[in-house]
């Protein structure tokens, strides 16, 4: 079995510490709210602004980065990360703390977007979705482990002393991007924001786009009020909460490990299989919701259909790209965030119609299915009408700006076989 770069372990630690960043404060509100002196409403503004700070820096940031090195982009991105979190460590005021949570947010979905090229361009084709997958494990990583911990730290520590080991963190990624990455991964045009944006040209790329939001936007919007169902439907005491989401992260960690894989094997054959399968746990659950039994078993594989779909949901917009990957990669990590909130709110609004808690359930699976439908008309597109900027076609592919640069007299990867 061939070892994945070191540089994806950088990745994978940057990826961890924003995940951190991103869900750790939701164990920590009240301390958080009471420290500020606000409501609990208002601190939750800090999780809120936070995920408009990502979709903001996932397009604005990446787009004003595109002329510059890669590499050197990442590490510039990881400093604004380390002062985001040091700002809210030391934040003597809400608007303070606010401002740190968005000068870390800024970075997120640059830094997954960019990340994601920049991972694809260190192994051959045929493991890049697999070398996403492993940037994603840190995200995944800080579900499973480091939001319990995190919250544990700050009970016992106090909620800044989360935030200054989230700093720490930063720094050990900082690090290991500036001496693990390769000089490499900024190689390739610097055609800049004009370039990219003849992606958008691709219809494919709407079409990814569009699946992202459905489909994941599903899964996010059931597991927003999961705590609710939990306990208001599935009868479990509040206490048990914390550990049944560990185990939703556990799915998480399971789902992206083997949604990559299948993703080097066949992109759309792997969307169609987990989107069908998050839309048929979703809609059981939602069946059977009051069984604490099949309750423990459908949240693992919410969340592990769930976030299978995330690498090739990403590599699908890069390969339909072609030779201008990074605004879209950056794009797609957006549309994550809209998909989240989207979730949200339709969750919400079955639950103020009075369809109870499991209706969030239904309204994911219609959200999933509906990707589904908008992969099955992707497909039969392409099938009608060949992509212009399909990299997996040999007379349009030529080399994309995310491939690993070939030797000269040797053989490009993207010729064989």
């Amino acid at each position: 079995m061939r070892k994945m770069p070191l540089g994806l372990l950088a990745l994978a630690i940057g990826g961890f510490g924003i995940g951190l960043t991103e869900f750790v404060i939701m164990g920590q509100l009240p301390e958080v709210a009471a420290d500020f002196q606000v409501t609990e409403s208002v601190a939750g503004w800090l999780i809120s602004g936070y995920a408009l700070a990502v979709a903001v820096g996932a397009i604005g940031l990446t787009a004003a980065v595109t002329r510059l090195g890669r590499k050197q982009v990442l590490i510039g991105l990881m400093a604004l990360f380390i002062a985001g979190n040091l700002t809210s460590a030391l934040a003597g005021t809400y608007q303070v703390m606010m401002a740190g949570r968005v000068l870390a947010a800024l970075s997120h979905g640059a830094f997954f977007g960019i990340g994601s090229v920049v991972a694809a361009s260190l192994v051959e084709p045929a493991r890049r979705a697999g070398a996403i997958a492993m940037m994603f494990t840190g995200l995944t990583a800080a579900n499973v482990l480091g939001v319990p911990f995190g919250t544990f730290l700050g009970q016992q520590l106090g909620w800044r002393a989360t935030f200054w080991a989230i700093t720490v963190i930063g720094v050990a990624a900082l690090i290991g991007v500036a001496t693990l990455v390769p000089a490499r991964a900024s190689t390739g045009p610097s055609a800049g924001l004009r370039h990219e944006l003849r992606a958008f040209t691709e219809p494919q790329v709407w079409f990814s786009l569009l699946m992202t939001i459905l489909g994941f936007g599903g899964m996010f919007g059931a597991f927003t009020y999961i705590a609710y169902t939990l306990t208001a439907v599935g009868g479990f005491a509040a206490g048990t909460v914390p550990w049944l989401l560990v185990l939703f992260g556990a799915g998480l960690f399971v789902g992206n490990s083997l949604g990559g894989r299948g993703a080097d094997r066949s992109i759309p054959r792997t969307l169609a299989v987990v989107l069908t399968g998050l839309t048929a746990v979703m809609a059981v659950f939602a069946s059977t919701a009051s069984s604490q039994v099949l309750t423990v078993i459908a949240l693992f594989l919410m969340g592990a259909f769930g976030f299978a779909t995330a690498p090739g949901l990403q590599m699908r917009i890069m390969k339909y790209a072609g030779q201008a990957p990074t605004l879209a990669s950056g794009s797609n990590i957006a549309a994550f965030n809209v998909g989240n909130a989207l979730g949200a709110w339709l969750g919400g609004v079955t639950i103020t119609a009075g369809l109870g808690y499991a209706s969030t359930l239904w309204a994911g699976a219609a959200m999933s299915f509906s990707a589904l439908l908008v992969l099955a008309a992707a497909t039969a597109l392409t099938r009608r009408r060949p992509s212009t900027f399909d990299i997996t076609r040999p007379d349009t592919a030529q080399q994309p700006e995310y491939a690993e640069p070939v030797p000269a007299g040797s053989v490009s990867p993207m010729s064989r076989g």
